[in-house]
């Protein structure tokens, strides 16, 4: 199979029959063998009656209904798990993304040898308010200065194409789509392109994903996402080195403390008592935190070797 096209979707009824119709115009104009994995995430409008509707009439199309709304990202998983197609496509639902942007993103895994091609909206017209671009912004320099990966200027974009070995070598969980790129790097898949594309003006509802919230949620992602690929399977690394640090200079402290008060009994020189001194608290306070981020990093090196699956969702039927 040439492509697979894996498509989240979250109340986009309106969207998803004039989506299908338009991929497989281009996948048929081209001569592509492909499949649609549409990945309904808990929609709570008739979604999964028009998605069991167009599989009645065409069989590329499979769907994936989640029991509860779960998030773009198990949607994603789901899909990836699934995918049978050399080259795998993601795009939105509500029609903002092109499928007349496939066959060049799948000419760049295929011929130009790219792992991985994001899309790069260049045309948004819709007016976008500054409480959702400023953010934009901000998070994607962010995402270029953490993950090191300089070309791209949108990570967020859900229009993108995979080698197939990518989406089977990499697990998106959590809010972690928006780095998909960062994942893929870190798994080793380094050959990572972009191509501008067209944006289109969304037609049926609005955004599920709008402001400064997504920015924020956004941030702590990235955070975690770079603390688990440099301290993820050695925590000992880092709180091991932080509390042995914390309670050495506790313990030389207390040293400093009652070695001043013995020179003071040997001198004859009166002296208040060490628990007298305030110094004395602060050097015992952070022995017990060295301490205890000593057993911090111990026990996060006990769970990062016996941590089970967290991709698991409650899937209620699929196709």
């Amino acid at each position: 199979m040439d492509v697979t096209v894996v498509v989240p979707l979250y109340n986009e009824e309106e969207s998803l029959r004039e989506l299908h119709d338009w991929i497989k115009r281009v996948m048929d104009e081209n001569g592509l063998t492909y499949e649609v994995i549409f990945v309904n995430d808990g929609s709570t409008d008739n979604s999964w009656q028009v998605l069991q509707d167009m599989q009645k009439e065409y069989p590329e199309v499979h769907a994936i209904r989640f029991r509860r709304n779960y998030g773009k990202s198990p949607a994603l998983y789901c899909g990836f798990e699934r995918a049978q197609g050399d080259v795998v496509i993601t795009m939105d639902a509500d029609l903002q993304d092109s499928p007349d942007e496939i066959p060049e993103l799948r000419r760049m895994i295929v011929e130009d040898g790219y792992d991985l091609v994001s899309g790069y909206k260049m045309n948004r017209k819709q007016g976008d308010p500054l409480s959702k671009t400023i953010p934009t912004k901000l998070f994607n320099a962010t995402a270029r200065k953490v993950s090191g990966i300089h070309n791209l200027h949108d990570f967020n974009c859900g229009l993108k194409a995979y080698r197939k070995e990518v989406v089977k070598h990499i697990e998106v969980f959590g809010e972690m789509h928006r780095y998909i790129p960062y994942l893929a790097k870190e798994a080793g898949f380094s050959r990572i392109g972009e191509k501008r594309v067209h944006h289109q003006a969304r037609k049926h509802g609005k955004s599920k994903f709008m402001g400064w919230n997504r920015f924020v949620n956004g941030y702590l992602d990235l955070l975690t996402l770079w603390f688990l690929s440099t301290f993820g399977k050695k925590p000992m690394h880092v709180f091991g080195f932080l509390g042995t640090l914390m309670f050495l200079l506790g313990f030389i402290s207390v040293c400093i403390v009652g070695g001043n008060k013995l020179v003071c009994l040997m001198q004859g020189v009166p002296h208040p008592l060490v628990t007298s001194s305030p110094y004395f608290y602060i050097a015992l306070t952070m022995m017990l935190l060295g301490t205890q981020l000593f057993l911090t990093g111990f026990l996060g090196e006990l769970v990062s070797r016996n941590s089970q699956e967290r991709n698991k969702y409650q899937i209620a039927e699929e196709f």
